[in-house]
């Protein structure tokens, strides 16, 4: 009952605010899996979802698709032309030249030549990240959801949710709506 009474005060009041004098939502922003589960977009913008998307992706064997992905996020907000020339390089050398440590599989790799590196511009590999981008949401990620790293993440996330610790902070905002 006191559990309906909250969600229903959550619901119906929501300009309430919790016991720490923050507001209450029935809106609040989706954390963790849930988040993650949302789109691939949201699980790359969180640290842990990339950790937990790059651990996945070892096991696969395709680690370097996502590290690619987030070296030209990097490489978007660099200043300056030697430093771009120096990341460039950097970022050509390990994933798209034909001896790169971790080559990705892009089409048109073959037609982007050492001599752009002279000249690089905050959005010269966008296309090939995109590509990876793709590759990786309409492959890799529907994968990662199903997965023991996802799934055993979200279930640790739930047991968090239900602990002790959690439904004391349940029971404090139920005073609050019940005074």
């Amino acid at each position: 009952f006191v559990f309906c009474f909250v969600l229903f005060c959550f619901v119906f009041f929501p300009e309430i605010n919790d016991s720490e004098g923050h507001p209450s939502s029935s809106h609040q922003t989706l954390k963790g899996t849930s988040k993650w589960a949302t789109s691939l977009e949201s699980l790359l913008e969180d640290p842990e979802g990339v950790k937990r998307f790059r651990e996945f992706l070892k096991k696969e064997f395709s680690e370097e698709n996502v590290l690619f992905w987030l070296a030209c996020e990097e490489f978007k907000k660099t200043q300056g032309k030697k430093q771009m020339q120096e990341k460039a390089k950097e970022i050509y050398m390990t994933f798209l030249s034909s001896k790169a440590s971790s080559q990705v599989n892009v089409e048109g790799q073959s037609r982007l030549s050492e001599t752009i590196l002279e000249t690089p511009h905050p959005l010269m590999f966008q296309k090939l990240q995109d590509q990876i981008f793709n590759l990786m949401k309409y492959d890799s990620y529907s994968r990662f959801l199903k997965s023991d790293i996802f799934l055993n993440h979200k279930k640790s996330e739930e047991q968090e949710d239900n602990s002790p610790e959690a439904q004391t902070a349940a029971k404090r905002a139920s005073r609050i709506y019940n005074t």
